[in-house]
């Protein structure tokens, strides 16, 4: 004779094989899988001018300077070639709390290169800019951030970086990446399955 709990038990079973009518192998296991050929040639960066999204072209001008400076060409490429202003605008671009920022720390360094020289930042000679930049960079180096400025300055110093070290020249010519490795064996442990 069965008991309630058994014939709970039944009810259970019923319903909920009626509600789902298949397992979890008819889920996962039995899936179709379609496998596609690799592309036969790699997707190549967009040609022609680049158009900011946030800053303005004089803005973009800036940025693009200012990163140059902070990680010039050298044996390996700068942080233009390396697409580093794209990436600051594309992250400014999708981070307001950015936007105020770096509209004012550029407006800030244009009116410093014209009080000290009746110019652009841009249009400046290489040596007045780095002028204008190096105290900025000497507060971030000693982690000083007292005025706007120099909070600017340390974000798209940092950005630069960012930008830069995650980039194919940065992460592959610059520090020589070479990839994920296999290890055939792992000589500094001792367990005996990595012997």
């Amino acid at each position: 004779m069965a008991t309630r709990r058994d014939t709970l038990k039944i009810i259970g079973a019923i319903g909920s094989t009626c509600a789902f009518p298949f397992s979890a192998n008819d889920l996962y296991g039995q899936q179709e899988h379609h496998h596609h050929p690799p592309a036969s040639t790699p997707v190549q960066p967009a040609r022609g001018p680049y158009n900011p999204k946030f800053f303005t072209t004089r803005e973009f001008e800036t940025v693009s300077r200012i990163a140059d400076l902070i990680i010039p060409p050298t044996d390996t490429p700068g942080a233009v070639a390396a697409g580093v202003p794209e990436y600051i605008d594309y992250v400014v671009s999708n981070n307001r709390q950015h936007e105020k920022p770096m509209r004012q720390g550029i407006k800030w360094l244009h009116h410093q290169a014209r009080k000290r020289h009746h110019k652009r930042f841009v249009e400046l000679a290489e040596e007045q800019q780095i002028e204008l930049l190096a105290p900025l960079s000497d507060a971030v180096d000693r982690n000083e951030m007292k005025t706007e400025c120099q909070r600017f300055f340390r974000t798209i110093k940092s950005m630069t970086a960012d930008g830069y070290y995650t980039s194919p020249i940065g992460l592959v010519q610059e520090l020589g990446y070479k990839g994920n490795t296999v290890l055939a064996s792992f000589p500094e442990c001792d367990h005996p399955e990595h012997q």
